[in-house]
């Protein structure tokens, strides 16, 4: 039961709790949640630390989840796979590709336990796909005394429909069911375009590709374009050498790119060239591979990082508005803007709750200051209605949070059934939905 400080991926977070557990199982879970009540301490489940917001911070007691990491059954007939909670996306994908098998769709980074990315709403990008809440089918929970329950939308299904983005507010995820689908490739078309032209063209992009999102550069025209589209992995299709990948996805995009946002943070006058620069370092490429390959990418540059989920109708005016305000506050962005899509669903807290919803993510390097440009673009996203991405930074509290969410009531209604003392709460959770 040592402990240390606690910090997360990008440094934006840290705690120093009175405990850590490192369980191996359901029952070492429940006692270290019934151990806590006794003391009167707050309990907080750990997994990458990969969020940017507080909601992981641990307060009382750490549950190091880096234990519950198994296989519990793959079911080959039906492509429903159950794993522990603790387990690792990409180690995730390393057990479907042994089964012929793969999520169907995925967010771009890899590096998050499988309930914490479902807790905190993980999408990915497609007018015809959800989020990872979405492919959950059932899921274990230990609660606040103990017990330890499974849910699904046959049992207990208002837990099942509260507890897919959970938050980490209702109990403890030790196991998670999902369903996959059969592996598939994906061809990736990158290419650069001027912004008007993305926005100008923006409803046949996304609706006639499956898988499109763009990066637009500040104090730029220039874009980046993703256009993914899905095959069988019976086609024969050009996968890229090692040499390319390590030039693209490891030195390009991170050995070149910290160098370059070094650089930008020594001589702040010099980023909208060195954006301008990367706009045409990041060209064109066509390849294919596996998926979660596709669709995932190694991110060693630390960032800070804010997404709101929009209306999708109202994402050219945003961006527009969000460039010249860039220009007009002077404000210093070296990272691009990554604008994603996703279908409508009807998980509660989830933010693309019923509606088409584009979203869009605003970064800055980690040496870098971030408030004024967060704050400004807050500000924009807030006047279309923008919901926050629930494990990035933003500065919502509940009685906003609740106008943005149908069933947000519903939510905490459940919340206060099964945790009425508030053992899994934190500062953040007392924030976004009320102490």
């Amino acid at each position: 039961m040592a402990t240390s400080l606690w910090r997360n991926w990008s440094g934006t977070e840290t705690a120093e709790p009175v405990r850590t557990v490192q369980p191996g199982g359901v029952d070492e879970i429940a006692e270290a949640v019934r151990e806590a009540a006794r003391d009167g301490l707050r309990v907080k489940a750990i997994g990458a630390g990969h969020s940017f917001s507080g909601i992981a911070a641990p307060e009382g007691v750490l549950l190091d989840m880096g234990g519950l990491d198994d296989i519990v059954h793959v079911d080959t007939g039906t492509n429903l796979v159950t794993v522990e909670a603790g387990m690792p996306l990409w180690r995730l994908n390393q057990v479907l590709d042994a089964h012929g098998l793969a999520l169907e769709n995925m967010g771009d980074i890899d590096r998050q336990t499988v309930s914490g990315a479902i807790s905190t709403g993980t999408h990915g990008t497609g007018d015809r796909y959800r989020g990872l809440a979405w492919q959950v089918q059932s899921l274990r929970l230990v609660l606040a005394d103990g017990s330890a329950v499974r849910c699904s939308a046959e049992r207990r299904p208002e837990l099942f429909a509260a507890a897919r983005i959970g938050l980490g507010a209702l109990g403890i995820i030790t196991e998670v069911t999902i369903q996959c689908v059969p592996a598939f490739q994906v061809q990736a078309v990158e290419a650069p375009m001027r912004l008007d032209a993305v926005l100008g063209g923006l409803e046949e992009l996304v609706a006639e590709n499956d898988h499109f999102e763009f990066y637009w550069f500040p104090h730029t025209d220039r874009t980046l374009t993703k256009q993914n589209n899905r095959y069988s992995m019976d086609e024969r299709m050009r996968r890229p050498t090692r040499l390319s990948y390590w030039w693209n996805e490891g030195f390009t995009e991170n050995v070149l790119w910290e160098a370059s946002n070094r650089v930008g943070v020594r001589f702040p006058q010099a980023v909208p060239k060195l954006n301008r620069l990367a706009g045409r370092v990041w060209g064109a490429r066509n390849y294919a591979d596996v998926s979660h390959r596709v669709f995932t990418s190694p991110r060693k540059v630390v960032f800070k990082e804010m997404e709101y989920a929009i209306p999708r109708e109202t994402l050219p005016k945003v961006l527009t508005d969000l460039k010249a305000r860039v220009e007009d506050d002077g404000l210093n962005v070296s990272f691009p803007v990554e604008v994603r899509f996703a279908a409508a669903d009807d998980v509660w807290l989830s933010t693309a709750y019923r509606r088409k919803t584009a979203y869009v993510a605003v970064h800055q390097y980690h040496r870098h200051d971030h408030e004024a440009y967060f704050k400004a673009a807050s500000e924009i996203f807030d006047a279309v209605g923008g919901r926050p991405h629930w494990g990035k930074m933003h500065a919502l509290g509940a009685e906003r949070l609740a106008e943005r969410y149908e069933r947000f009531g519903d939510f905490l209604a459940v919340r206060d059934e099964l945790d009425p003392d508030r053992r899994f709460a934190n500062a953040y959770l007392d924030r976004v939905l009320g102490a």
